[in-house]
């Protein structure tokens, strides 16, 4: 994971890699101490709930860094872009579940983890499943497509925020200390887990977490 500060005007500054167990011992808390003061208890519906406990067993090998939500929380009403310049919110793709990952092109982690993300989408994209990568650089554009070409991306449609909102939202929330991050959101747009840091998506692992979220 990189890891970032936040200074004014959300201009990003790339900071060490402090290791993964501290990516790990970081995600262990995002579901127990971020919760802001005073923010609302869930509504979301018992089957996200459900699904959590599904996925908890998931949450090993090559996911053991995985934090699954205890009480699914309703994801915030991210913003970003598609392609051509349109306009979405995560509202968009309620029905179907979403595995939301921001990523930059400084990021070297996010570098590594692209390709895994690409071939996920590839193989488990449909209806029911999108892999919604969005690119959160603030500068420098013309990069990201460069970006995506080096490391062969061909299934993922190609998101950005670029004015860096929805990294200040999980930042905020405490679910970002760097960059990559993800979210795993249920067809009725609950957070029922996230992750810190690169993961093999393209695992074993991964794709049972991807069928049960199906079905789920």
């Amino acid at each position: 994971m990189t890891k970032i500060d936040s200074p004014p005007r959300r201009r990003f500054v790339l900071v060490p890699v402090v290791g993964a167990l501290a990516a790990i011992a970081a995600g262990a808390v995002l579901y127990e101490t971020a919760r802001p003061a005073g923010k609302a208890a869930s509504d979301c519906p018992a089957d996200s709930a459900r699904l959590a406990a599904k996925l908890a067993p998931l949450a090993r090998d090559d996911l053991a860094a995985l934090t699954v939500a205890s009480e699914p929380r309703r994801a915030e009403p991210f913003a970003f872009e598609r392609e051509d310049g349109g306009k979405l919110t995560l509202a968009d793709f309620r029905g179907r579940a979403v595995l939301l990952n921001l990523w930059a092109t400084w990021c070297v982690p996010c570098r590594a983890e692209m390709p895994a993300l690409d071939r996920l989408q590839a193989a488990k994209g449909d209806q029911g499943f999108e892999v919604v990568a969005v690119n959160v650089d603030t500068a420098r554009l013309e990069r990201r497509a460069a970006f995506l070409d080096s490391v062969g991306v061909k299934a993922l449609k190609r998101y950005a925020d670029p004015s860096g909102d929805a990294f200040e939202t999980l930042r905020r929330d405490g679910k970002a200390l760097g960059l990559p991050v993800t979210l795993i959101i249920d067809k009725d747009g609950c957070e029922v887990g996230a992750v810190e840091g690169g993961i093999k998506w393209d695992s074993a692992e991964a794709q049972a977490l991807v069928g049960a979220l199906k079905g789920g």
